[in-house]
C-alpha cells in the first residue's frame, strides 16, 4: 500500500486501530501485526507509527511500561526504538525515525503500549467501559 490519501489515510487509522488493540488484548499475535505493518511503504508505515505513537501517549505509557513493552518487544534494550520509550519521559517521534528503523519501532511502541492499555483497563475499565476498542471480539484476530 503506497496511497496515503484521505480516504486511504482513514482507512489506514481504522486498521491501526483494530490491530494494535486486538495485539493489545492478546487476540491477534505480535509477529502477525508485524507481518501487516511490513505491508506497508515506509510512507504508510510513519503514518501508523505516528497513530499508534498517538494511542501510547493517550494510554500514558510510563517509563516502566516502556522498559516490560522492550522486553515483551524482542528488540534490543539498547536500540533506538527501544531507548526512545524507556526515556523519562518517553519520546515519540518513532515517524521520524530511518526507515530501516521501523519494524523494530512497531514491535516496541505496540507493545509499550500494550502494559500500559491493559494497565488501564484494568485500574478504570472494568466490567462499565464503553471504549468500542476495549470490548473487541475474539473472532477478529487472524
Amino acid at each position: 500500500m503506497t496511497e496515503t490519501s484521505s480516504d486511504g489515510g482513514r482507512a489506514i487509522r481504522q486498521q491501526t486501530e483494530r490491530v494494535v488493540n486486538e495485539i493489545a488484548q492478546g487476540l491477534r499475535p505480535l509477529d502477525a501485526g508485524v507481518a501487516w505493518f511490513s505491508g506497508f511503504a515506509p510512507a504508510c508505515q510513519q503514518e501508523v507509527l505516528r497513530e499508534i505513537a498517538g494511542y501510547a501517549m493517550q494510554a500514558h505509557v510510563t517509563t516502566a511500561d516502556g522498559r516490560a513493552g522492550v522486553a515483551r518487544s524482542g528488540v534490543k534494550p539498547t536500540a533506538t526504538p527501544s531507548v526512545m520509550i524507556c526515556m523519562d519521559p518517553p519520546r515519540y517521534g518513532f515517524a521520524g525515525l530511518p526507515a530501516a528503523e521501523h519494524v523494530k519501532a512497531f514491535r516496541v511502541l505496540v507493545s509499550a503500549f500494550a502494559i500500559a492499555d491493559t494497565r488501564r483497563r484494568e485500574a478504570y475499565c472494568q466490567g462499565t467501559c464503553r471504549h468500542a476498542w476495549h470490548n473487541l471480539p475474539a473472532h477478529r484476530a487472524k
